[in-house]
């Protein structure tokens, strides 16, 4: 059976990834029959309408889902559909109360013409009443209209389409976790909608392992415990962990949306210097044995507001740690861990080793990237042998785009060879001031604008 989804009209590349993560994650047969990034209609092919209810019950990009009961380029094809593909369920529905709506996406129609084109529907044998409100079933008429339609005068629709509405999606659980109304948020905290999005990608789900390397404030960890999973986070400052008193923390969060129960621990602690069991790679047939967390989820810092640093110091042997007055530096109660600058490339490929080396089977890694919008400047998504890509999904700024990037963990004996022994042999990058190893942030204050060609030098004979 086919069955029109209805998304919200905004983050159009993450929509339809959403709802096949759900599907992967529902264990849902899910077949895209028409979709493009212009609409907000996406047709599927599903196996019942349970399914359709799992499918969507939370999603935070789908309005909601409906039985397709027929399409059609004009209103008489439209007819035509309808009563050759939905002839046999109307007996179902003929002394239930019922609503017909009209949606028109990129047109407008006046009420009087928006009547008109629900009465052509009159020959459906529904004998019960018509509640606007309360309705046993709800009905609607999808239309989608060229662009820029109303000020063009395009008089009609290139497709319509009816439905029988079936679901909702989530759409309201974004303004519960809404940063507005939450007592601990700092100024990079992610917002709640794509937090939710984040946590679909990455199949946050009751019994599963889920870490954030940034927790931060806990946007990340907070989204994946509302949707059951116990979660775990790390920061490199406590500060933020810890917050301003016991409301004003991140465990405040939690105990704000009752969810301290699905709180597995948070520590401070430095991704390349993390006290988290990492399995060494390369170990075919242990089916993810030792490997902790179901899903790694994460914003990682951009270095704009402050260059990128990890725990170290640039030169040990100029810096070595003494002991002072018979305790070793690292024990005193005032002890501050030195920093090192930190490239932002091999951050991103130290998220992507450590999630090849704590990721079960089939575990999902989601994080954020940004990157310029310029083509020339654009910087490369990573990747790693242990890591398939699923998807790629791009949020437009003025100059430059964050992605958020989600790839799935390769069991071991499925890694290809040849690419472990190129990963192996190439040179890291270390060394360098904060701005020599960040190249977003070189663009980022450049105002991402390409550097000009060098004159060429005059050759004997120009004039």
């Amino acid at each position: 059976m086919e069955y029109l989804i209805r998304f919200a009209q905004m983050h159009e590349t993450f929509r339809l990834p959403e709802v096949q993560a759900l599907a992967a994650l529902e264990g849902i047969d899910l077949e895209v029959v028409r979709y493009s990034l212009e609409s907000p209609i996406c047709i599927v092919r599903l196996s019942s309408e349970d399914d359709a209810r799992h499918l969507v019950r939370r999603a935070i990009l789908v309005q909601a889902i409906f039985e397709l009961w027929g399409s059609g380029a004009t209103v008489e094809e439209l007819h035509a559909s309808v009563r050759s593909t939905s002839s046999h369920l109307w007996p179902k529905y003929a002394t239930s109360s019922f609503k017909f709506g009209l949606d028109s996406f990129q047109g407008t129609r006046t009420n009087e013409q928006r009547l008109a084109l629900i009465q052509t529907f009159a020959y459906l044998p529904f004998a019960g009443p018509v509640k606007m409100r309360g309705a046993d079933h709800e009905f609607a008429i999808f239309e989608e209209w060229p662009f820029n339609s109303v000020p063009l005068g395009i008089p009609d629709p290139d497709r319509y389409y009816v439905g029988r509405r079936v679901a909702s999606g989530a759409r309201d659980l974004p303004a519960r976790l809404d940063l507005k109304k939450r007592r601990y948020i700092s100024t990079t905290s992610m917002d709640s909608e794509l937090a939710l999005v984040t946590a679909n990608m990455v199949l946050a789900a009751p019994g599963k392992l889920m870490y954030d390397p940034f927790a931060g404030t806990g946007s990340f960890p907070i989204a994946c415990a509302q949707f059951g999973s116990l979660v775990f986070g790390s920061d490199i400052d406590g500060r933020s962990l810890r917050g301003d008193g016991a409301d004003k923390s991140l465990r405040g969060n939690f105990d704000q949306y009752g969810l301290l129960g699905q709180v597995g621990g948070f520590f401070t602690a430095d991704l390349t210097n993390t006290p988290i069991r990492r399995s060494r790679l390369g170990e075919p047939g242990s089916g993810g044995r030792g490997r902790l967390f179901d899903g790694i989820l994460c914003d990682p810092p951009y270095g704009v507001r402050e260059g990128l640093f990890v725990l170290g110091v640039r030169d040990a042997v100029k810096n070595v740690r003494v002991v002072e007055v018979g305790m070793e530096a690292y024990k005193k109660p005032n002890f501050v861990p030195p920093k090192k600058p930190y490239s932002f490339l091999a951050m991103l490929d130290d998220i992507l080793q450590f999630a090849a080396e704590t990721l079960v089977d089939n575990g999902r890694l989601s994080f954020w990237m940004p990157t310029a919008n310029d083509e020339e400047q654009e910087i490369a998504i990573p990747t790693h042998p242990y890591l398939e890509m699923v998807a790629v999904c791009t949020q437009t700024f003025n100059k430059w785009s964050r992605r958020l990037i989600t790839y799935r963990r390769i069991p071991d004996e499925n890694v290809d060879p040849t690419t472990l022994k190129e990963r192996a042999a190439r040179v890291p990058i270390d060394g360098g001031t904060v701005d020599e190893l960040n190249p977003f942030r070189q663009g980022y204050f450049a105002g991402f604008r390409t550097p000009e060609a060098p004159t060429p030098a005059p050759i004997d004979g120009d004039i």
